[in-house]
């Protein structure tokens, strides 16, 4: 039987958006680490407007569903749960997809926390969840000048992903994305 050539294209590109609510009395999680500040993000999950905007960005990338679909807000079952386990999937999803993340590149929009203290840290953490160099992951602060905004914060995500590319980069399945935190 002759063989079929590969139509998938050679690179996807995929954008993901999130925005969430301050709130007191929760803690404020942003690119899967804790920041200190009075409030934290509302939301189903742990609210991890960064994380959420990932995982729509490699889901809409391959045209998966999205992450509200995936994860229903109306199931009790996601209520609090660490936005890692939504990255984990849509990573899945991508490599069994048999595409690799590239790079990413990201905006996140708030008044405060200042995040410029922890762009190190959050971009040291993501891309560790994805199994990426330091350097394959962008992230940019900007305030909401404005645009009374300032009670919210905003994630604009914006991924490329490679045929292959998880096995030229890291390993395919990077230990670090696939352990529990």
């Amino acid at each position: 039987m002759p063989k079929t050539k590969d139509q998938r294209p050679k690179t996807r590109i995929g954008y993901g958006f999130d925005s969430h609510e301050f709130r007191p009395g929760i803690p404020l999680k942003i690119g899967g680490i804790t920041l200190p500040h009075d409030k934290g993000l509302g939301g189903h999950s742990d609210g991890d407007v960064l994380l959420h905007a990932i995982t729509d960005a490699l889901l809409g990338a391959i045209a998966a569903p999205d992450i509200g679909t995936l994860f229903p807000p109306s199931d009790q079952k996601w209520k609090g749960a660490d936005s890692v386990i939504f990255l984990r999937e849509a990573l899945k999803r991508v490599w069994d997809a048999g595409y690799g993340v590239a790079n990413i590149d990201a905006s996140l929009i708030l008044a405060a926390p200042k995040i410029g203290p922890h762009t190190a840290a959050i971009r040291t953490r993501v891309a560790e969840l994805m199994g990426l160099r330091g350097d394959y992951v962008g992230l940019k602060a900007k305030t909401p000048e404005g645009l009374n905004l300032d009670n919210a914060a905003i994630a604009h995500v914006v991924v490329l992903l490679e045929k292959g590319a998880a096995g030229r980069r890291t390993s395919r399945r990077p230990k670090a994305a696939m352990r529990k935190r």
